[in-house]
């Protein structure tokens, strides 16, 4: 079992950043892949990005490419979301969640998922 708990959300203008935090325990982290994926009131949950158990491979959705950065402290048993630039699409619940450690094109897919937090909300005004 692993528990997750992100923070950090918040309520931001166009073009704000913003950094959410998740904090694992459980069993060992570096065993998985962590991914952040989003729910839009309304629409399903989507990708967001993902890395490797080790940080060193990752991966991001065409709409977060170039504005948001995945990264990982496995000291730490924790994955960070770097968020820039962001855009009133950007609103949305995002959830940290952990997966099996092979990392391929599953890695994009919700249903791959193991183990989800609570989620944090996070809202970008125009």
């Amino acid at each position: 079992q692993v528990q997750l708990v992100e923070s950090g959300g918040g309520l931001v203008q166009t073009g704000d950043s913003l950094r959410l935090s998740c904090a694992a325990s459980g069993r060992t982290f570096s065993n998985y892949r962590m991914g952040w994926l989003r729910q839009a009131p309304g629409k399903e949950r989507e990708f967001v990005a993902a890395n490797s158990p080790s940080g060193g491979t990752k991966t991001y959705s065409d709409s977060v490419k170039g504005r948001f950065t995945i990264s990982r402290d496995n000291a730490k048993n924790t994955v960070f979301l770097q968020m820039n630039s962001l855009k009133p699409e950007d609103t949305a619940v995002y959830y940290c969640a952990a997966g099996p450690a092979q990392f391929s094109s599953s890695a994009s897919q919700p249903n791959t998922y193991v183990y989800w937090g609570q989620g944090t909300q996070v809202t970008v005004s125009s």
